[in-house]
């Protein structure tokens, strides 16, 4: 931090009441989605998209009557809303762990589930390799859509729209790797 300027501000846009009911929301929708018996997976993009992918397959198995699908998650490497943290390539981390259930994608539904729809790069990046498994269709949902994606790529399924100026920065807060479910906004 520059010492002439003043420190960040943050400001809560959404908290874990306000945003359960977003995740439902999100999980009505992926319902729809995905009708009838065809099996379906649901991808997490780590970090905060696994465990928000699985608060909407907890939300799809138990309201909306879908079994229980396949679920995996995968490891990408760019943090395009916090410049500090930015990877000059998007690189997405395969886990060994997960070789048989990229092979039971073939045919299948997928879900891929981030946090923050921002620069557009991780998400193209996880859609071209999924599609490499030969899934019958790709849908993608995210949290946040900051709609300023720069590459031609859009999520099926938004919890919520964010207007906001390009140097502010969205931070998801998504337990267990924060205390408490919400979304602030930091501006430096």
């Amino acid at each position: 931090m520059h010492p002439d300027r003043p420190p960040p501000t943050r400001t809560c846009l959404y908290d874990h009441r306000q945003l359960d009911d977003v995740v439902a929301d999100m999980a009505r929708r992926a319902a729809g989605l995905f009708p009838g018996p065809a099996p379906i997976a649901v991808v997490g993009v780590l970090r905060r998209g696994a465990p928000l992918a699985e608060r909407i397959t907890e939300r799809l198995v138990a309201h909306h009557a879908l079994p229980p699908p396949v679920r995996l998650d995968l490891k990408v490497s760019r943090y395009a809303d916090d410049l500090t943290l930015l990877h000059p390539e998007t690189r997405l981390v395969e886990n060994p762990d997960h070789a048989a259930p990229l092979a039971e994608l073939a045919g299948r539904r997928l879900l891929v589930v981030d946090d923050v729809l921002y620069s557009g790069h991780s998400l193209l990046r996880v859609v071209e390799y999924l599609g490499r498994y030969g899934p019958a269709e790709i849908r993608v949902a995210v949290l946040v859509d900051r709609g300023v994606a720069c590459l031609p790529v859009h999520a099926d399924i938004v919890g919520v729209r964010l207007q906001v100026a390009p140097p502010d920065i969205v931070e998801c807060h998504v337990p267990p790797y924060e205390p408490d479910f919400g979304i602030d906004l930091r501006r430096e």
